[in-house]
């Protein structure tokens, strides 16, 4: 079959499986979180992670040769879905430190676009189409260029899928990107959906990305935002996530009850622990921040200190980025990998964690250490909003891997392990 018809075909493919993953999703960030996967047989293996056991967080990727046939895929087959089935395939070659514990970097490819608007393509239009009659300026980043805050680029990127069947995917913004409050999403061809990637897609990926706050420099091959796999469904249940807190005390000072609708995370206003440091809210009117370059810049230069309240908690100005940190120490074990449900108006009108991955051994780096306490990008919406100390912010959900990743989350010099509150890898601290 080749052609418009297969092309019809293989659309029609990832709008099934689209379908699929969206119900999967509604279930997942909805309350209440009832999700069971079909395939599951073993519900203590379910509970307890790829091998059936619980792990030891100073193995990685020891113990226990079970794999779990569903799950988030982890270092080591994310490595064979470049190498071997050719599921992810880069327009250039992909470098071994794109490679994460359980995701990996995508790479903006040469080409950016200034766009009127943000979109989706819809099931009828590829992201070419759109980009055809929503283009205001074409700009070659080859070397370098110049993305202003306020307006919305489409990039296309260096890699491209070829999923199989089972297979979907989950885009979502690096840490350091978030910190910068740049805005940015995946989009797929005939995508309903912001940052997923529907089962068996064929096809490219871009990258929606919309300065906030500092304008950025970025070029060819700079790395914005990242992609975990998925095979199949796998549950996702506070039951599961009980059992994990019980195993391993994910949030420190938190009891198997406070667990509903995911793992509950709270803000540090107080700064007992910091000398009343509680934070950074970001200058208006600052300079260019050159993506790829680290440890280069001023703290002062682009934030003022934000210290605990004298009474009171703290008020959000709904024009204004803060950088926080949760108040208790978190913990990603590494049979799992975990991500920040980003916004609940059940909880306030404002916005949480623009970079929700968290990777399988995050807060794991210090055996005598209770966990890395979690930072915290707020923007507050529409309103001034008074955020209280120890308030929850937001939840995290916690996905099993198929099995234990060959390197864990910290292993690399520029990772954010053991961070209090730490600005992007951009500023000298």
């Amino acid at each position: 079959m080749a052609g418009p018809a297969a092309a019809r075909y293989t659309r029609g493919l990832a709008g099934a499986g689209e379908a699929r993953r969206s119900a999967r999703y509604l279930t997942t960030l909805t309350f209440p979180i009832t999700h069971v996967d079909s395939n599951t047989t073993d519900q203590a293996h379910d509970l307890l992670g790829p091998t059936g056991t619980v792990s030891d967080p100073g193995n990685a990727g020891g113990g226990p040769a079970r794999r779990s046939a569903t799950g988030i895929l982890p270092f080591q087959d994310l490595e064979l879905l470049v190498r071997s089935s050719r599921e992810i395939v880069g327009v250039e070659p992909i470098a071994d430190d794109q490679f994460q514990p359980a995701s990996l970097d995508l790479r903006l490819g040469g080409t950016a676009y200034r766009v009127r608007a943000s979109f989706l393509p819809g099931p009828d239009a590829t992201v070419q189409d759109k980009l055809d009659d929503l283009t205001m300026h074409r700009m070659d980043i080859t070397g370098g260029g110049v993305l202003e805050r306020g307006c919305v680029y489409i990039v296309p990127l260096l890699e491209t899928l070829s999923l199989k069947y089972r297979m979907t995917a989950v885009g979502n913004p690096k840490s350091s990107t978030g910190r910068l409050d740049v805005f940015t999403r995946l989009i797929t061809d005939y995508g309903t959906q912001f940052d997923r990637v529907p089962e068996q897609y064929r096809g490219p990926l871009y990258a929606e990305v919309s300065p906030r706050t500092f304008s950025i420099l970025v070029r060819k091959g700079s790395r914005l935002s990242q992609l975990r796999v998925r095979r199949g469904s796998p549950p996702v249940s506070d039951l599961q996530m009980r059992a994990l807190q019980r195993e391993h005390g994910l949030v420190g000072a938190l009891t198997e009850d406070d667990i509903d609708n995911g793992v509950p995370v709270t803000v540090d206003v107080s700064g007992e622990r910091t000398g009343g440091l509680i934070g950074y809210k970001a200058k208006s009117h600052a300079g260019l921040i050159d993506i790829d370059r680290i440890r280069h810049y001023e703290v002062s230069d682009f934030w003022d200190e934000v210290h605990a309240p004298r009474r009171g908690g703290l008020v959000l100005d709904p024009e204004d980025f803060y950088i926080l940190a949760s108040r208790q120490p978190v913990k990603v074990p590494d049979t799992h990998a975990a991500e920040m449900v980003a916004y609940d108006t059940l909880v306030g009108e404002f916005r949480v964690h623009y970079a929700g991955f968290f990777d399988p051994g995050f807060g794991l780096g210090d055996p005598a250490a209770p966990g890395s306490r979690a930072v915290l990008e707020v923007r507050s919406f529409e309103v001034p909003f008074v955020l209280e100390d120890n308030q929850v912010v937001g939840r995290l959900m916690y996905e099993r891997l198929t099995e234990r990743p060959a390197k864990l989350y910290g292993s690399a010099a520029n990772s954010y392990q053991g961070q209090g509150i730490a600005l992007s890898k951009h500023f000298r601290q």
